[in-house]
């Protein structure tokens, strides 16, 4: 099974690792545990910045979608969605900062339920946005990848030629 000399040294490598590993890990979280009121607001500050991060990274890819799909529309009404798109990412990433500090205030409740769901939620909201407006908008896969700048939809211009000029 394990013929290849570079894969048997992987293999024994990561089983010499993982022991080490493992306990740097579980004294890390006894530290934690121990000072988790004190780790409690740097946690929050963590999740409150992951949330800014994920859903401006996810409102930002929307608004350009919106500016591509409906450039009228957007450009007559871009402030509200820059407002609206703001508001929801602050409070999203507000939201979540807030109910994860509430969450650690008991460590004998660890794991808490309460922590789980909002950081679970924190992950799968901006990739289920992502998701669903991929999917409404008719592209495909997961995650937004811009168009190469050589590939444009529609024939392209002969080079020289003035898409103004009449042809005789």
């Amino acid at each position: 099974m394990l013929r290849s000399r570079r894969l048997r040294e992987t293999v024994l490598l990561l089983l010499g690792v993982i022991t080490p590993v493992g306990i740097l890990a579980v004294n890390a979280s006894a530290f934690v545990m121990v000072h988790l009121t004190q780790f409690r607001i740097g946690i929050a500050a963590c999740a409150l910045l992951s949330g800014l991060v994920l859903n401006g990274l996810t409102a930002w890819w929307l608004l350009r979608l919106a500016s591509r799909t409906a450039p009228p529309l957007y450009r007559e009404y871009r402030w509200y969605a820059l407002g609206v798109a703001t508001l929801i990412v602050l409070l999203t990433a507000a939201g979540g900062g807030y109910l994860t500090y509430l969450g650690l205030r008991d460590p004998k409740r660890l794991p808490d339920v309460l922590s789980v769901f909002v950081a679970s939620f924190m992950i799968l909201l901006p990739f289920a946005v992502t998701f669903a407006a991929r999917r409404m908008a008719g592209l495909g896969g997961i995650i937004p990848v811009d168009e190469p700048a050589g590939k444009e939809k529609g024939p392209s211009p002969k080079r020289g030629a003035s898409p103004l000029r009449r042809r005789a």
